[in-house]
């Protein structure tokens, strides 16, 4: 696939989960060419547009989640926050002597079948850097699609729907956005608060409180076409 991956512009961007950052797939995009901001995702390792998100794992880590019974839910959470969740499985190694392939199997296709989440087998972390690139660059440049940190879910709780906006404050996650709720009771209580106000949850310090109250006190002014 490599060969069909050319360097591309850096106004290609993908949102990668801090704990990626340092990885092969990571560094990979870098040589690319991809813009790449590290984050804290909740859900997924990358997010290449406002409707698709990635949950990335190598065959050996596929291979804990089905026996720790985590599979499911990891996808189950993709499916209801991405338009277009994707699953990439990497590697085609030996299958681990703990699991039968075609316990290996029926996993992918309960994800694919039951859930709706597409699984793609690429060889390598140089085969599955480029197959992100090519999905962010026909997103962004062929659909003119922005990269939105959260994804659009297609219902939510109360309680999540109110985690969902504060997360939506400038260098909020969703450790953080939780704080934020705890402390001051009300989504609404978050939008008035100062800036001294703010600073008294633990993980907002001076930078943070002035982003968060620019944002809610600026003018918008559109953007350009």
């Amino acid at each position: 696939m490599n060969s069909l991956v050319r360097k591309t512009s850096t106004d290609i961007k993908v949102i990668v989960d801090h704990r990626e950052v340092g990885g092969r797939v990571v560094n990979e995009l870098r040589r690319l060419g991809i813009h790449l901001e590290p984050r804290q995702l909740e859900v997924g390792d990358f997010i290449l547009s406002d409707r698709i998100g990635v949950e990335r794992k190598s065959l050996r880590d596929f291979v804990k989640s089905i026996m720790d019974r985590r599979l499911m839910d990891q996808a189950r959470r993709l499916r209801e926050i991405f338009e277009c969740p994707l699953l990439v499985v990497e590697g085609f190694g030996q299958y681990s002597v703990r699991i039968h392939p075609h316990a290996l199997l029926g996993a992918m296709v309960a994800v694919i079948v039951d859930l709706g989440v597409p699984v793609v087998r690429t060889q390598d972390s140089s085969e599955t850097a480029s197959l992100l690139a090519l999905i962010a660059k026909r997103e962004q440049e062929g659909f003119h699609r922005e990269v939105s940190l959260r994804g659009k879910r297609k219902w939510m709780s109360l309680p999540q729907s109110q985690r969902f906006v504060v997360e939506g404050l400038p260098g909020v996650s969703s450790v953080l956005a939780r704080r934020l709720l705890e402390h001051f009771g009300k989504v609404e209580r978050i939008m008035t608060a100062s800036e001294h106000e703010l600073r008294k949850v633990r993980g907002i310090g001076k930078k943070k409180a002035r982003e968060i109250r620019d944002l809610l006190e600026s003018e918008y002014e559109p953007e350009g076409d």
